[in-house]
């Protein structure tokens, strides 16, 4: 059985830092490239950040470039979001997603970042930033 738990969110002052960290068990971890995603109320999900099975590649959205750095250990099964300078629109649930392949783009093109390529979620774990 795949699971896929996050941890590390909370409450943090703005220009405050977290580090998310998501362990994965029941999969081979390095057999898939991993996501960040996260949800504000009232907004859709929209993707912050990805990275390829050997983290050969990444991406991040705009709003955190330069803020956020993904990584991951894959002799731990384990993905990470350091999360630096934070905003309060930074605020949402962050879900850790694994996505169905280890490459950048997968088969039919879809970039990492995709949420259409996403095979497991997370569960999610609150970021809350107050001004």
């Amino acid at each position: 059985q795949v699971q896929v738990v996050e941890s590390g969110g909370g409450l943090v002052q703005a220009e405050g830092s977290l580090r998310l960290s998501c362990t994965t068990s029941g999969l081979v971890f390095e057999d898939h490239a991993m996501a960040w995603f996260r949800q504000a109320p009232g907004k859709e999900r929209e993707a912050v950040s990805c990275i390829t099975w050997a983290a050969g590649r990444s991406f991040y959205a705009d709003s955190v470039k330069g803020r956020f750095t993904i990584s991951r250990d894959n002799a731990h099964s384990t993905l990470y979001l350091q999360m630096n300078s934070l905003k309060p629109e930074d605020t949402g649930m962050y879900y850790c997603a694994v996505d169905e392949g280890p490459s950048y783009y997968s088969n039919d093109g879809y970039p990492c970042f995709d949420g259409r390529r996403v095979k497991y979620w997370g569960q999610g774990t609150q970021v809350t930033v107050s001004s």
